[in-house]
């Protein structure tokens, strides 16, 4: 536990001051209509909401997530995560433009555009309140955990005083300041999150018992853990560290910020932007900012707790208070930061509250508007009034809130949640890839990947498939169960979709006419329309794909050789340190030619 002095608490004062200030700033014109609260009337620039994606995805729960990966699997475990670089990229170059022409106010608001009938409607309810609620409400216990146990370690806070006091914070903003007010404060808690986490990398490198990054690299505790790439030599390491994540995992889960072909608040995003190309701009720099240059200073200061907590059981020698339930590798990154002077502690602890804050209330926002468009406007007020979704959006806002962190009490770690949470997405991603450039697709393919991915990872994952099958250990060896539940669903939903009625012509003319996906996979619907007499393709249309396909490949190059490249540099392997850098800016220039060509595409 750390005391805080005048210059902590007078920065983290001014710090919550702005924050309740911008919110309370824009909360007039956020409570104008529903499309203002949440996407902001769809006028927002790129590098706003480029800010805003980074911001979300940095979260009080991501360097635990990170020191619990570091000080388990090596810095190598965190392609875990690296990989989703993968179908970020192919988000940015493929999906972005579509979805922004879209112009549907939700991503799930796109399932009555491009599917029909019934099961398209259930289809968006069911997913309002599995994603919405659900998803969402995990998610966010996650990151309320992560806040519960720096609480407790730096402060000494009880849990329960931990969620009232930044929930009650959070949830007050978010709920009168809207999409805009997140926006705006997201762009000041940024700015603040990378100070705090970039301070505390370079004060603990250099803390005695560490003694500067030379040392830390060369300590015996560490030397096992910096390897960028798993050992080869280690068949679990390798196949559950980098085969599955790379060959698998990147195109078959869905998982929040990382979804197959862009969703959830990353697509909330990019449909509030002012056009396609202010889409495409905004998720290519947070991709950059994600992968490329936010990792370091978290990884730098786990490397550090293995000199400092060797184990878990040091953690609790100097934590005693902590509960037996919270203990994990991931209270190593909290138990580092006790060790900040004043001032910097002040910023760090501002730092880690504009994490919390930023995710949370993009989170209630998110997960407001599926409740508010998917939900209560579809199925329960189809007439309501603006004011009455405003209304509506405010009060879901706070029971939001509230299930988190009731949730957030009863959980342990964050590495458990990120595992549960991928799992039960498997099998699903390769629907939401192909549904924009495969006409047979319908709602029941949908329907059955979510239904079977679920069912499958609960038998796996869960102690009810060891009652069921006698196993202690899970059905299959750990690397086995990712690939079975994939293959599984995606089997079913395949079965699903030619046991199925296509959708009717009508509601694919309307999707093509409006979207302009393209490609072979819609030859088919392109020929039925020409024998109908109906004009469904904008001639004047090229199809971007190919390009953005080999802009994806190039922009991974570019943003992986960015990400090693920083590595080296801090850990003094020169060579490769300076190989890595031409070969990013050689990568970079390729890609801006060939972004170059889909921005006109575009226009």
């Amino acid at each position: 536990m750390v005391t805080l002095n005048t210059l902590d608490i007078t920065l983290i004062a001014v710090f919550f001051t702005t924050i309740l200030f911008i919110g309370i700033y824009v909360s007039k014109s956020s409570g104008k209509s529903s499309s203002q609260f949440f996407l902001s009337g769809k006028s927002m620039p790129w590098w706003l909401l480029g800010v805003s994606m980074v911001a979300t995805t940095f979260s009080t729960d991501t360097p635990n997530l990170v020191t619990d990966i570091v000080r388990s699997n090596g810095v190598s475990g965190n392609w875990v995560w690296w990989a989703f670089l993968i179908t970020g990229l192919l988000t940015v170059f493929v999906y972005a433009k579509l979805w922004r022409k879209s112009n549907v106010n939700t991503d799930l608001e796109f399932y009555e555009l491009r599917y029909g009938g019934k099961p398209a409607k259930f289809l968006r309810k069911f997913r309002a309140i599995y994603l919405g609620v659900v998803f969402n409400v995990i998610t966010m216990s996650a990151v309320t955990l992560a806040a519960i146990k720096i609480g407790q370690i730096m402060l000494g806070l009880a849990p329960w005083q931990t969620v009232v006091v930044a929930g009650l914070i959070t949830v007050t903003f978010s709920a009168i300041g809207g999409f805009k007010g997140v926006v705006y404060t997201d762009f000041v808690l940024f700015f603040v999150a990378m100070t705090g986490a970039i301070g505390a990398a370079y004060y603990l490198v250099n803390i005695p018992e560490v003694g500067g990054i030379h040392a830390l690299i060369n300590n015996e505790s560490v030397a096992s853990k910096i390897a960028i790439l798993p050992d080869f030599s280690d068949k679990h390491a390798l196949i559950t560290l980098l085969i599955i994540p790379l060959a698998v995992q990147w195109w078959s889960s869905w998982y929040p910020g990382a979804e197959p072909g862009g969703g959830g608040y990353i697509a909330q995003r990019m449909l509030a932007a002012k056009n396609e190309n202010h889409a495409i701009g905004a998720t290519f720099f947070f991709n950059v900012m994600h992968y490329a240059l936010r990792p370091w200073p978290w990884i730098i200061v786990a490397l550090a707790s293995l000199i400092v907590y060797p184990d878990i059981a040091s953690i609790h020698s100097a934590f005693p208070n902590i509960a037996q339930s919270k203990l994990g590798n991931d209270l190593a990154y909290s138990a580092m930061l006790t060790k900040l002077p004043h001032g910097l502690l002040g910023i760090v602890l501002a730092s880690l509250i504009a994490a919390y804050m930023s995710t949370i209330s993009t989170q209630l926002n998110w997960g407001s508007s599926y409740i508010v468009y998917d939900f209560y406007k579809q199925q329960i007020n189809p007439e309501a009034s603006e004011k009455r979704l405003v209304a509506v959006g405010r009060i879901s806002t706070v029971v939001l809130m509230v299930l988190s962190a009731v949730i957030a009490l009863l959980l342990q770690n964050a590495m458990q949640i990120f595992n549960y949470l991928l799992v039960f997405g498997a099998g699903t991603g390769l629907i939401f890839i192909l549904r924009w450039f495969w006409w047979r697709i319908n709602s029941w393919s949908e329907i059955t990947a979510m239904f079977v991915s679920g069912i499958v990872s609960i038998l796996l994952i869960t102690p009810i498939g060891s009652y069921l099958f006698g196993a202690e250990n899970g059905i299959f060896p750990e690397y086995y169960q990712y690939p079975f539940v994939v293959l599984i669903t995606t089997i079913a939903w395949l079965i699903a979709t030619y046991a199925t009625k296509p959708e009717n012509n009508e509601v694919l003319y309307n999707f093509y006419k409006k979207t302009q996906p393209g490609g072979p996979g819609w030859k088919h619907v392109l020929q039925q329309a020409k024998k109908d007499n109906i004009t469904i393709e904008d001639k004047n249309e090229v199809w971007s794909v190919p390009s953005g396909i080999k802009a994806m490949l190039v922009g991974c190059v570019l943003i992986y050789s960015c990400l090693f490249a920083t590595g080296y540099w801090i850990y003094g392997e020169t060579k490769y340190a300076i190989i890595l850098t031409i070969t990013a800016i050689i990568s970079g220039y390729i890609l801006v030619k060939i972004w170059n060509k889909i921005k006109v595409n575009v226009l």
